[in-house]
């Protein structure tokens, strides 16, 4: 896989797109400017990678279109090395992401073909700071919690309890909610029993959906 000078401009108006469109974190975007996304994709798509659009991939899923990437990333507000559990590997690109910005990512997906494949991509890539899991990610990761943030990259009927709780006092949560269409919500922990719920907008996310589905 190459990164050729026209990609990194592709990326640079892309993120200029972005700011554009009200993206304001500056280490969002410089991430952002810095993730071959065209490396997340099949070839057929490659000339679409740098476009502001959800593209297929693998599994019947998709790769989030860019500026709802870069929403949830900037509602999380990482710092580096702040622990994030993400669900919902997919292609890899949120993570990666997440990993370009100094996070320590623990990276859940149900589905086990996306799972090999992604987690060998990355490692390719050299995030040695995110860390690929195959699970149910309704359960989250519960030997490694509490995490400093969660994101989830399904659109989810309700928020599960399991994830409320592997989340630390103070923390954050980012998960679209509803059925055919998605409220974006920030979810604050102020303790174990009290949470502030902030709602950020529509979206609209393939479903967040319980068990694992093996090769």
């Amino acid at each position: 896989m190459e990164d050729t000078y026209r990609h990194k401009g592709l990326r640079r108006k892309l993120v200029e797109s972005l700011r554009s469109k009200g993206i304001h974190d500056d280490k969002v975007l410089a991430a952002m400017d810095v993730v071959p996304r065209h490396f997340f994709l099949d070839s057929a798509f490659a000339d679409l990678a740098y476009e502001d659009k959800a593209l297929p991939i693998e599994c019947e899923q998709t790769i989030s279109q860019p500026y709802t990437v870069a929403f949830q990333t900037q509602l999380l507000e990482i710092k580096k090395r702040e622990r994030v559990l993400e669900i919902g590997t997919g292609s890899g690109y949120q993570a990666a992401i997440l990993g370009a910005m100094g996070a320590r990512v623990f990276t859940v997906e149900r589905q086990e073909h996306l799972f090999h494949q992604t987690r060998k991509l990355l490692q390719e890539m050299g995030f040695t700071n995110v860390r690929c899991y195959f699970r149910d990610g309704t359960k989250g990761l519960k030997e490694f919690a509490p995490y400093d943030k969660i994101i989830v990259t399904a659109g989810a009927v309700k928020v599960p309890r399991e994830l409320l709780d592997q989340l630390k006092v103070n923390g954050l949560m980012v998960i679209p909610v509803g059925r055919r269409f998605q409220k974006m919500k920030r979810i604050i922990k102020k303790s174990e029993e009290e949470y502030v719920e902030e709602n950020w907008g529509d979206f609209r996310f393939v479903p967040f959906v319980e068990g694992v589905e093996p090769e």
